[in-house]
């Protein structure tokens, strides 16, 4: 297992990154992997399930493992064939608006392979 770590800091307010983050219904908005989200509810929840649908229909099952509101924090898991991967995810105030810090805790050459895209949604996600 890799811990790969990424940071993005842009001009949007905490609030609205957080709210970004936590309405699963935006998250098509920011992340240009992501064209769809099914669950039984719109918001981050501890123990919600469902599915992220990614490009060309690929179905990827996730669990919030914790969210913590007050602190702008949030832990997800999400199988990607017989891999899980655990996200953790950190919104705070910056010196210039936001940052946002993700952890991915998996098999390397998964860790490796998001990486690229991953960069490129928390660019899109802090960005005003």
């Amino acid at each position: 297992m890799m811990r790969l770590r990424l940071t993005a800091t842009g001009d949007a307010a905490p609030a609205v990154v957080w709210e970004r983050y936590r309405d699963l219904r935006l998250w098509p908005t920011w992340s240009p992997q992501v064209r769809g989200v099914e669950a039984p509810a719109d918001l981050l929840a501890t123990g919600l399930r469902g599915t992220v649908v990614g490009p060309v229909g690929v179905r990827l099952p996730f669990e919030v493992l914790e969210v913590d509101e007050a602190a702008m924090t949030w832990r997800w898991r999400v199988r990607v064939g017989f891999v899980d991967a655990v996200l953790d995810h950190a919104v705070r105030a910056g010196p210039r608006g936001t940052t946002t810090d993700l952890v991915v805790t998996a098999p390397s050459v998964f860790a490796l392979g998001y990486a690229p895209v991953a960069r490129l949604a928390l660019h899109r996600l802090v960005r005003a």
